[in-house]
């Protein structure tokens, strides 16, 4: 079983907690979990800036102020890795291996993101620019499917010319990574992180807004 498989079968435990003051103007408060010892065990040196959540690398997504909805329509976060070398060239990897469901993930690895030839220079300085082999697609878990973790991965790029299979191009789904690390000759890599989070729907607090109210209410004529 290579690297990447160990990692991604270690069990999901909840974390440690930390409470972070949210909106001033409603009073509410964010409440932030940290993953477990665990699932940290794959936090090493990335970080994962997503707007108004900052880094949220080694995290469970916030159920407050619309973050898991909103983290499914937001643009690629930015990916930093300070110690990235400044003449050396980088791979970058997101995946989810809990697709459709961590109980029952018959399409992992889904690939959310591979980006190749990322420079060192600005690697450090989380610009993710290079030849975008699969374009990012935000974490967008399946209703009742409970917790997702969306894992980043950066390697030390030593070949020129990468490309995917033929095969590997037709779909996101059930990609076989470790084989595509096993082509390149990629092992550990030099960095990597993960969060967590799961449809917004599935919180307590979720009110759909189709059974809010069954009272009549006026129209306006359009």
């Amino acid at each position: 079983m290579g690297w990447t498989m160990r990692l991604v079968m270690a069990p999901l435990f909840l974390g440690l907690t930390m409470v972070v003051t949210g909106n001033l103007e409603d009073n509410d408060s964010c409440v932030y979990e940290a993953l477990s010892d665990t699932d940290a065990v794959l936090c090493k040196g990335l970080e994962v800036f997503y707007p108004e959540l900052g880094n949220i690398g080694c995290m469970y997504i916030p159920d407050c102020n619309d973050y898991r909805q909103k983290i499914t329509r937001w643009s690629q976060p930015t990916v930093k890795f300070s110690g990235a070398l400044e003449d050396a060239t980088y791979i970058l990897v997101m995946v989810d291996p809990d697709a459709p469901s961590k109980s029952f993930p018959k399409a992992r690895f889904w690939r959310h993101w591979l980006v190749t030839n990322i420079k060192g220079t600005d690697m450090k300085k989380g610009k993710i620019k290079g030849q975008e082999l699969s374009s990012y697609q935000p974490p967008s878990p399946p209703a009742q499917s409970g917790f997702h973790r969306y894992q980043f991965f950066v390697y030390l790029q030593e070949r020129k010319n990468i490309s995917l299979l033929h095969k590997e191009n037709k779909t996101r789904a059930s990609w076989k990574m470790d084989r595509f690390l096993n082509r390149l000759r990629l092992r550990e890599p030099e960095a990597s992180t993960q969060f967590m989070t799961q449809n917004y729907q599935d919180s307590p607090d979720f009110q759909d807004p189709g059974r809010e109210s069954s009272k009549p209410k006026s129209r306006l004529k359009q």
